[in-house]
């Protein structure tokens, strides 16, 4: 997510291919009483964008971090009742549009990741580049923080994690050390475990692939925030939510969120029958017809302009009959 802050709604940067997503999800919301879902709200410039370009569109928006959903309420205040604006967890949000009353939706919109508000409170504790205290929560109200999973979670926990979220193949050199040093003291400050991994990585693994701390804290945040199991229900969720010739656009920041939305748009988009059916019967039909060639990528302007756009692939698909499974 790309909107940066704070202490005003006014972002120093433009969402995430922005434009990009206005289009792809454009020919679902031009008709009165269109609603489009901004599931990952952020500080608020992709909902402003919907609700300035779509004009006869209402929207429903949800944040699980309270101080997103503050300032984006003032943000958004202009709009009126157009945007409703909910604290919740996207996978969430079946649950949400019932309490609305609302049946189906012609749009929906994820950026998912840390948004840049996150990464920028120093107190927040997702940046490795300056020093916090561990918490990695996205919504402060709940959950245990990144500190308490590294001083109380056991070792062969720690490594799976390390290894599955954060795809890092030193896990177990950096569990050893944080079980050692854990013992001596527990962990608190960012900057003590981005210390005690640049201790354990060998020489050569820290010239290449950026900050040697960037994938530990990227799984420590997945963990954290059980942000893969919620996404696994939450694209599901939000196709399931769409009207016909609804769209949906997700923005992912990292191979193992965007692996699992191609996976959810491929099955919606294949071909269920049995093989060797002269025809093939209606409930076999795809559901989705798929409206990128793979994940787009964000343009050389773009990321010049943002470079937090740099790892963003987008992909997007239409709702194109109902599910008669």
């Amino acid at each position: 997510m790309s909107d940066t802050p704070p202490g005003q709604p006014e972002p120093r940067h433009v969402p995430v291919m922005l434009r990009r997503c206005l289009d792809l999800l454009a020919p679902a919301l031009a008709e009165p009483g269109a609603v489009v879902v901004d599931a990952t709200l952020g500080l608020g410039g992709h909902s402003e964008a919907l609700l300035s370009t779509f004009p006869a569109a209402r929207l429903v928006a949800l944040d699980r971090d309270t101080e997103a959903l503050k300032l984006s309420t003032e943000r958004l205040a202009p709009f009126g009742d157009r945007a409703t604006l909910v604290h919740a967890v996207y996978d969430e949000l079946p649950a949400v549009l019932d309490r609305l009353g609302i049946a189906r939706v012609q749009g929906v919109l994820f950026d998912l990741g840390v948004s840049s508000m996150q990464l920028d409170e120093a107190g927040r504790g997702f940046a490795y580049a300056q020093d916090a205290p561990l918490d990695m929560r996205m919504d402060q109200t709940t959950g245990i923080s990144a500190a308490e999973v590294l001083n109380t979670y056991p070792p062969g926990d720690l490594v799976r994690i390390l290894r599955a979220y954060g795809e890092e193949k030193f896990a177990r050199k950096i569990v050893d050390a944080v079980v050692r040093e854990r013992e001596r003291e527990p962990f608190s400050s960012s900057a003590r475990l981005v210390e005690l991994i640049r201790s354990a990585l060998p020489q050569a693994a820290m010239r290449t692939g950026g900050n040697p701390a960037k994938r530990t804290f990227q799984a420590l945040r997945i963990e954290v925030n059980g942000e893969l199991a919620v996404l696994e229900r939450a694209v599901p969720a939000a196709v399931g939510a769409l009207a016909v010739g609804g769209r949906i656009a997700v923005l992912s920041y990292q191979s193992l969120e965007d692996r699992l939305v191609k996976q959810v748009f491929a099955a919606g988009a294949a071909n269920t029958a049995p093989p060797g059916l002269p025809v093939v019967p209606e409930q076999y039909q795809p559901r989705l017809k798929l409206l990128t060639r793979g994940a787009e990528l964000p343009t050389e302007d773009e990321i010049a302009e943002n470079r937090r756009a740099a790892p963003a692939r987008l992909r997007g698909a239409e709702r194109i009959r109902e599910d008669l499974r």
